[in-house]
């Protein structure tokens, strides 16, 4: 075989071998690559509390105790005077640092390192409203509203003892026996005498504050009571938009209720009653004539307005104490007695249910309570032995309009079907989510 032959075979095995080199590197290609899957690690969403990412402070909650003052509160947190000095001249045109109050919950928000120096002061004056000011590097303040939401529900009941513990059964909110009993119904169902049978609806409103703190029912918009088999409807209804007034009315639209409140403040007990003969050890068992009525109530409780009127006198007295005077009309005027602190002031107009002052022991007392007077073209009387007259009417002008207004609403109401509730079950029949 000659050497251009030979030559030639040799580039044949040449490319031949340089094939089944490259096929079985094409099929060792060819495997499944085999990845390996990294774990997405998700960062979790930043936590904020009246607008501070938690993660980027130290965080000190507390309350204002006898004694605090803004500058205490600092000072005792290492914030020098002259800073404080500093910071309350150009916070006070947005808060009032005098007025902080002795219960109320206020939080600092402190550098996160070792010396947690105040950087944020929140003072919180009511659940809904607070106060920031901070100081960190330029010093500023400013008053939020925290976001409120509705919650309409319904609920229902038969009455077994009382309506306070069916309520309680069912894990609803006394506010709401308080509502039915002191308020709608007052004046047309004696719940002293309820009968075993009797039953309600009712349809009201919750109030939750940051979606998910409940802070108390906001109102009744409508309620059905059953006693002694008659029927009876309340329907809440806007009779004053300048005022803000509302009433409750029955379906033919009658006013339920009275001008004034039983009482000017909630679940309360009857200490002394109004008593022309009374006598008292204290001054030596002398006739000494009782022209109120003393309502006994834990020092703080909100003391109300039994009607709508306006306020002659906000003032102090040795033998009063804080007291507040409201004439209503030509005929009638209250006074009430003892408060630890007023909430009004000469010539302002209150309605019925607002919160005039808190109870207290100021004057002479000995004990805490609203000593109640009741005064009839000028003379003071006995309130409980008074024909009091009904709430203003509805005018012939909006009964059309009321009318037409409740009935969605009373067929909503007449759709509630009765059903008894075990403890474990929810407090509501339903909830519709009204506004943010």
């Amino acid at each position: 075989m000659d050497r251009k032959r030979k030559g030639r075979l040799g580039n044949n095995y040449l490319v031949v071998l340089v094939l089944l080199v490259s096929l079985i590197s094409c099929k060792e290609d060819a495997k499944p690559v085999i990845k390996e899957s990294l774990a997405v690690i998700e960062e979790p969403e930043p936590v904020f509390e009246f607008g501070f990412n938690i993660d980027d402070y130290i965080i000190k909650h507390d309350t204002i105790k006898n004694g605090d003052t803004f500058g205490v509160i600092l000072e005792r947190n290492r914030i020098g005077y002259p800073k404080i000095y500093q910071i309350a001249e150009k916070a006070k045109d947005s808060f009032d640092i005098r007025k902080l109050q002795v219960g109320k919950p206020y939080t600092l928000f402190c550098s996160k390192d070792s010396l947690e120096l105040p950087e944020a002061f929140v003072y919180q004056p009511t659940k809904e409203d607070y106060v920031v000011i901070k100081f960190k590097d330029s010093i500023y303040a400013y008053n939020k509203h925290k976001p409120i939401k509705y919650v309409e529900k319904t609920a229902t009941g038969v009455i077994t003892n009382s309506i306070s513990q069916t309520l309680e059964e069912q894990g609803l909110s006394q506010r709401l026996a308080y509502k039915m009993a002191d308020e709608i119904f007052a004046w047309t169902i004696d719940f002293r005498r309820l009968q075993k049978g009797d039953r309600f609806k009712v349809i009201y409103t919750d109030k939750y504050i940051d979606d998910s703190i409940y802070v108390g029912i906001d109102n009744v918009k409508a309620a059905y009571f059953e006693h002694k088999n008659e029927p009876f409807y309340a329907f809440e209804f806007l009779t004053d938009s300048v005022k803000g007034i509302t009433d409750y009315f029955s379906e033919e639209a009658k006013n339920l209720r009275r001008a004034f409140l039983k009482a000017p403040v909630k679940f309360s007990r009857i200490s002394s009653r109004y008593n022309l003969k009374r006598r008292i050890a204290v001054y030596g068992y002398k006739v000494r004539p009782h022209k109120g009525t003393d309502f006994a109530a834990p020092i703080g409780t909100p003391i109300m307005a039994t009607s709508n009127g306006t306020v002659t006198k906000a003032s102090y007295t040795g033998g009063n104490g804080n007291y507040v005077k409201i004439r209503h009309n030509a005929t009638y005027e209250t006074q009430y007695l003892h408060m630890s602190k007023r909430n009004v002031k000469v010539g302002q107009f209150v309605k019925q249910g607002d919160v005039i002052g808190w109870v207290g022991m100021t004057g002479k007392t000995g004990g805490p309570h609203v000593c109640y007077r009741f005064w009839k073209n000028g003379r003071q009387v006995d309130p409980f032995k008074q024909k009091l007259p009904e709430s203003k009417p509805i005018s012939d002008s909006l009964k059309v309009k009321y009318l037409d207004f409740i009935k969605p609403i009373k067929a909503e109401l007449d759709d509630i079907t009765f059903k008894r509730k075990k403890k474990k079950d929810i407090t509501n029949n339903n909830q519709v989510t009204l506004n943010n």
